[in-house]
């Protein structure tokens, strides 16, 4: 008679024997249907035991499913990005986390991230610690790419891809560059101890609740006496891969479509003024990015000259704002005129000569009038004031 206590691990040998020498999915696909007839011929050794056939699966799932090593101990936000997106591909799909510093274990993880010494993305090891590291993400950027932006450079295409299956080819292109731009690259920054300001003042302040801080956050407490690091680990995943997928839908469906705005903007400022200096949107939408990005594609100091970018709001009045220097600066390359800053309807009507105005900022990033036509009459006003500012 047949022991089923001899035959199960014989087929669970067999099982893994097929696995471990299995190099891609075809191959265990051509091998499953001999794998079915074995499990079918001992079957009737356990014919009704549900147990048998819920261990046999497990079995299968613990050897086929992926494996990712990242360290263990205090964690950071990109190693915490870089395992989300790596377990949204199709190679790395809900790939478990092993956290080791151990090479030997690390050496038989699928893909290692943030640890090992070892950049190769042909045998997916993504570290960015060793000496003479200095990849980055284009010829365009500087920044040295933490383990997040090597996963991002080398799936993020992919990644978007599954996260916005309609999107067409240019679009994703565009997205990409913006994706890693805006959210990635402050993270490799950070990860790789890049201050934002090249400057030997102290900041006025400082920012303590960025993505990275909050990642940072989430370790266990140093007088914490029983810490759960994994857990935690865990949890570090899920704010960053949420907010990663949040930015990317809301620059699909938010940021991008901007774009086209504003370059038409961009293109027909010659109608406007002839200075070339003022830029009207028909609709109001993120715009400095696009702004940006136009003007260095352009590479012309007239590009770079643009002063002032009206757009209407929602109650039927016209903003007019002051371009600032970068995205990220509050200095604006002109600001509305000194004697304007602060004063509201009537008093600042009598000071820029016309009537309607509705106010202008105390720093003068931006003013508001009832009107276009008015709105623009205080861009060309302010265009000829010559500030000692």
């Amino acid at each position: 008679m047949h022991n089923p206590k001899k035959t199960f691990p014989i087929t669970m040998r067999f099982l893994g024997l097929i696995i471990r020498t299995s190099t891609s999915l075809p191959f265990l696909c051509n091998y499953f249907p001999v794998l079915s007839k074995h499990i079918k011929v001992n079957w009737k050794l356990f014919p009704s035991d549900f147990r048998v056939q819920k261990t046999i699966w497990k079995s299968f799932m613990a050897m086929t499913t992926k494996r990712i090593g990242t360290h263990n101990g205090k964690f950071h936000c990109d190693e915490a990005l870089a395992c989300f997106l790596l377990r949204l591909t199709d190679n790395f799909r809900d790939a478990s986390v092993v956290r080791t510093r151990e090479e030997n274990v690390l050496s038989q993880m699928d893909c290692v991230v943030d640890v090992g010494g070892v950049y190769d993305p042909t045998i997916f090891r993504f570290d960015h610690h060793q000496r003479g590291f200095f990849e980055t993400f284009s010829a365009k950027t500087s920044i040295p790419l933490s383990s997040a932006g090597l996963v991002y450079k080398h799936f993020g295409r992919e990644i978007l891809t599954k996260l916005l299956p309609d999107m067409d080819d240019t679009n994703r292109s565009i997205l990409f560059e913006h994706v890693y731009n805006s959210f990635v690259e402050e993270l490799d920054a950070i990860d790789n101890g890049v201050n934002a300001y090249d400057t030997d003042v102290a900041p006025k302040y400082s920012i303590h609740t960025h993505l990275s801080a909050r990642v940072g956050s989430l370790n266990p407490a140093w007088n914490d006496s029983d810490p759960d690091e994994e857990t935690a680990f865990q949890k570090a995943m899920k704010l960053a891969g949420d907010e990663f997928i949040e930015f990317v839908k809301k620059s699909a469906n938010i940021w991008l479509p901007a774009r086209n705005i504003v370059k038409e903007a961009f293109d027909r400022r010659a109608s406007i003024d002839d200075s070339l200096e003022i830029v009207v949107l028909e609709t109001a939408c993120p715009w400095k990015s696009h702004l940006y990005e136009l003007e260095e594609v352009a590479q012309n100091d007239e590009a770079k000259s643009i002063k002032y970018v009206l757009y209407p709001r929602k109650d039927g009045s016209w903003s007019v704002q002051a371009v600032s220097l970068s995205e990220q600066s509050f200095k604006s390359r002109k600001p509305l005129p000194s004697n304007w800053r602060g004063l509201r309807d009537d008093a600042l009507s009598s000071v820029v000569g016309i009537p309607d105005c509705v106010f202008v900022h105390a720093t003068g990033f931006i003013g508001v009038h009832k009107n276009y036509k008015g709105a623009l009459t205080m861009a060309r006003k302010a265009l000829k004031i010559v500030d000692s500012e």
